[in-house]
């Protein structure tokens, strides 16, 4: 854990790093960090014609019901598939400065994380438009917020330590984030899964905390205590695994990367 001790202390140089990620991200665009609104709102339009329109999934409010599940989902994904290859397009400030490398994961999490905010208000608007309305457990929001981080740094940690020596992982991260998207309950409702495949359901850790989500927003009520414990435990323990595979390789990084 001493990497991520040394975090702490470079918390100014992180905070210079995600506003220069999100500047540069945007650079030229006309419409700016509107995009960090307008692409899952994009996204949204086409899975409620599709899933909604086409297959006809009977789900009250469909859109929001989308929403508060693809927006958690984006800030994953994008983070993890930023994250994998942070190290490796950083690869000039890993060798020269004598930062600690976790901080390009970091801040990886952390300016998705900022968009994932952005996109907050335009479904809050769309939940209270639609009369699906807000409830006192959007307080718990944050807690959920802080488990999905765990899990989400401490699979970036892993991924982008061992990516600088196994540069597949690169394709293999996309491409699994793919397939994982399908199996986890953003578009359609947990209870849709037949029984014969809701097992599967216990090995996806995002299943329970997109539920969660939903649970908060949407369902305007409280998680489950016994999944949520679940993911909070899972969420120190992926942190804590992934900061020892990080460290076991940082020293390596300068000449691998």
């Amino acid at each position: 854990m001493t990497e991520l001790l040394r975090l702490w202390r470079w918390r100014a140089a992180i905070e210079v790093l995600i506003a220069r990620e999100l500047k540069v991200r945007y650079r030229g665009a006309a419409l700016g960090f509107l995009w960090s609104i307008l692409n899952p709102l994009v996204f949204t339009g086409v899975y409620v014609l599709v899933f909604s329109v086409y297959l006809r999934i009977d789900v009250d409010n469909y859109p929001a019901f989308v929403l508060c599940g693809l927006l958690p989902w984006t800030w994953f994904a994008a983070s993890l598939t930023e994250g994998t290859r942070s190290i490796i397009d950083n690869r000039a400030l890993v060798k020269r400065l004598p930062m600690p490398s976790a901080i390009f994961p970091l801040v990886s999490i952390g300016s998705n994380l900022a968009h994932f905010l952005l996109s907050l208000p335009v479904l809050i608007v769309w939940l209270l438009a639609f009369g699906v309305g807000l409830s006192w457990r959007l307080l718990l929001f944050p807690v959920v917020l802080l488990v999905q981080f765990l899990l989400t740094f401490g699979l970036a940690l892993a991924c982008a330590s061992l990516a600088v020596r196994f540069r597949d992982l690169l394709q293999i991260v996309p491409n699994l984030l793919t397939l994982w998207f399908f199996i986890t309950p953003v578009f359609y409702p947990e209870h849709m899964v037949p029984p014969p495949f809701r097992g599967l359901l216990l090995l996806n850790p995002m299943a329970p905390l997109i539920t969660c989500y939903q649970d908060i927003l949407y369902h305007r009520r409280a998680p489950d205590l016994l999944p949520f414990a679940f993911l909070l435990v899972l969420g120190i323990a992926a942190l804590a695994a992934g900061s020892l595979v990080f460290e076991a390789r940082r020293e390596l990084f300068v000449e691998e990367v």
